[in-house]
């Protein structure tokens, strides 16, 4: 899977304010897409084919992508983090990555790493202008990334199925609300991409929610993506999920890619509690007191998956 991080360097420009970047993070634009997965749980079922079908729960609705819905709050207004006890420095960020991050046992039984397991510590994959996904060198406003690779082997009459966990560190709330922002402008223009030569993501589709908003009530916002997966080499189109949320300066993403065989409840099992579980995590070093009193550290129980 690709590292799901792209760079926001490019909407750093002068004249930009607060509330415009929040704007564009919490900006939906939906692309045949009616209602949303809630809550951080991948519940979407689909038909044959392996292409993910829209999400149909009931806690999500569309929210307009138009200026009345544009919050003029600062990036960082909702958080339930303490920026007394976010990173300042990369040896900072390492540490609560190291304490964030996704380990095969998070996904489940089942699931064991896969080769090569983690991403350079000095890059990040940046999607161009063509719909194609490079490494770049990590941008000045990110203090540490990290990106882990997974996968549950084929069997007799399964394909394997392919997984990740990355999480950001920025410097500040802002520079992680500008990465949110320019992933969901990059996936509006791309609704097919290439990972890498003979891999391709097609019929991708967007959602973003802030917190509150379609059963959101872990993140400070949150990003899905639904779609499908070919492989030269593994077949497809298999159904395709990818999440990924902000709290304070961490960015928190995961991904998975079905194989022949899989069924979509299957997938949303092995990933519908992963996200939720790292940005509890995220809570836990870096939260709030008053944060934690409100109900912010509750992403264990807003888990719920829904038709797993």
């Amino acid at each position: 899977m690709p590292e799901r991080i792209a760079t926001g360097m490019e909407w750093r420009t002068a004249g930009r304010r607060g509330g415009d970047i929040v704007a564009y993070a919490r900006a939906l634009r939906v692309s045949g897409v009616a209602a949303a997965c809630g809550a951080l749980v991948l519940g979407c079922t689909g038909g044959g084919g392996g292409s993910a079908s829209p999400p149909t729960t009931s806690s999500g609705t569309a929210r307009s992508a138009t200026a009345d819905s544009r919050p003029s709050a600062s990036a960082s207004a909702t958080s339930e983090t303490d920026p007394g006890r976010e990173p300042r420095t990369t040896a900072q960020a390492q540490s609560l990555i190291q304490q964030v991050i996704s380990g095969p046992e998070l996904f489940g039984t089942g699931v064991v790493r896969a080769t090569p397991y983690e991403s350079g510590p000095a890059q990040w994959a940046v999607l161009g202008d063509d719909c194609l996904w490079r490494l770049h060198p990590l941008p000045a406003d990110a203090l540490a990334t990290l990106t882990r690779h997974f996968e549950v082997p084929a069997s007799d009459v399964k394909g394997a199925v392919r997984l990740s966990a990355t999480v950001t560190v920025h410097r500040t709330a802002l520079d992680a609300s500008w990465e949110q922002a320019r992933m969901l402008e990059e996936d509006l223009d791309c609704t097919e991409q290439t990972q890498r030569p003979g891999e391709r993501l097609t019929g991708l589709q967007s959602l973003s929610f802030a917190r509150g908003e379609g059963g959101n009530t872990s993140g400070d916002d949150l990003l899905l993506e639904t779609g499908q997966c070919v492989s030269d080499t593994r077949g497809g189109p298999y159904a395709y999920w990818w999440q990924q949320a902000v709290l304070g300066s961490v960015v928190a993403g995961t991904s998975v890619c079905g194989g022949r065989g899989r069924s979509q409840q299957e997938l949303n099992s092995l990933v519908a509690e992963v996200l939720p579980r790292m940005l509890l995590r995220v809570q836990q070093e870096i939260g709030s007191t008053a944060g934690t009193e409100s109900g912010g550290a509750t992403a264990s129980t807003s888990s719920t998956k829904s038709g797993s």
